[in-house]
């Protein structure tokens, strides 16, 4: 099992480095749409929409989904920092800042078919476009961004296994634990610290770094815990079975569901007051 994870892993991690740097705008947009419709398909799964309904999802979120990232190209294909979807962005950080907290802590399912739909939308539609913006604004950008959750995630998971007490929310997912979480926080700011001293040295830059990418561990933390309180809800363990040790695509994704579009929301704002 735990070959097959790590062998997974690898092959992703290579996937996505190369689609990174090589592949042409209209590829990556193609590969971006393709990840967003296989994630709400693993959505209707969490929502337990029935078949009809998730192939309407799907042939929806199509639709959207292209349209949106069409729009989005030939306005970026000018300006990379354009601001044109701020507002998106926007509602994104509203609703992963105030909305999902709330819900995690109602901890209650929602029944609504229609409201499930649109929360799935502000949910992927966001994340998926900030990934085609932050590429475009520098490929390494989006990588560093990335990497928050990345270096989070392994930090909570190892110190959080071996010296973890106390839970940080036992009844959404019992692994996670308040001492993961200070580790997860403590590796953040130390890798923003290797991102400030090794790329810019720009003291503008210092200032809203740090408290940037302490944010987006917690936006992290939060998107991991919500997917945790949705397979909950729904009695599954993973999302879907396309990834071979891993689950699904929203299992692989969740934290970067929040952390993309306040990173591309934030990178936006740097760019406007620096020019």
């Amino acid at each position: 099992m735990l070959s097959t994870r790590l062998l997974t892993a690898f092959i992703l991690l290579t996937a996505f480095l190369a689609a990174l740097f090589y592949l042409p705008d209209i590829f990556w947009a193609v590969l971006l749409l393709g990840l967003t419709v296989t994630a709400a398909r693993e959505w209707c799964r969490l929502g337990q929409f029935s078949v009809g309904q998730t192939v309407l999802y799907m042939i929806l979120t199509t639709l959207l989904g292209g349209e949106l990232l069409f729009l989005v190209s030939v306005v970026l294909s000018k300006n990379p920092a354009d601001s044109s979807m701020v507002w998106f962005y926007a509602a994104s950080a509203v609703f992963w800042l105030l909305a999902v907290p709330f819900q995690l802590a109602m901890n209650r399912p929602i029944r609504n078919i229609w409201v499930l739909m649109s929360i799935g939308w502000l949910v992927l539609l966001p994340a998926c476009l900030s990934l085609y913006q932050l590429r475009a604004m520098d490929p390494l950008l989006l990588l560093g961004f990335m990497g928050v959750v990345w270096v989070s995630d392994s930090v909570a998971y190892f110190i959080g296994r071996a010296y973890g007490k106390h839970k940080l929310a036992p009844r959404i997912s019992p692994g996670k634990t308040w001492e993961g979480v200070a580790a997860a926080l403590i590796g953040v700011l130390v890798y923003a610290l290797v991102w400030f001293y090794s790329v810019h040295k720009d003291q503008a830059l210092v200032g809203w770094l740090i408290p940037l990418l302490l944010l987006l561990a917690v936006l992290g933390i939060v998107g991991d815990l919500y997917e945790s309180l949705l397979k909950r809800q729904a009695g599954v363990k993973d999302s879907g079975t396309i990834l071979p040790g891993h689950g699904g695509v929203l299992d692989r994704i969740d934290a970067l569901l929040p952390v993309l579009p306040v990173a591309a929301l934030a990178a936006i704002l740097f760019y406007s007051t620096e020019s």
